[in-house]
């Protein structure tokens, strides 16, 4: 089950709570009955297993299905000679 944590607007008063899914919202301060706001803190990611590497999308034989260097955006040179007319 998750923990909510909640801040009173009123006396400031912090706590957590622990929540189910379908329980609703808290709404009032248990230590002084005023009006209470639910506080968002970032979300911890946790990653389990062996993980993801570089490795992970090479092919059976060891050999990289992806080119080692970036293919040359420029036209080839033999296009070029192609057109001189010479």
């Amino acid at each position: 089950m998750p923990t909510y944590a909640y801040a009173c607007k009123d006396c400031g008063h912090d706590f957590e709570i622990v929540q189910s899914f379908s329980d609703s919202s808290l709404t009032a301060c248990p230590e002084c009955g005023g009006s209470l706001r639910k506080k968002f803190n970032s979300v911890g990611v946790v990653f389990k297993g062996s993980g993801f590497y570089r490795t992970d999308s090479r092919g059976s034989s060891g050999t990289s299905t992806v080119p080692s260097a970036p293919a040359a955006s420029t036209p080839a040179p033999a296009a070029a000679a192609a057109g001189s007319g010479n």
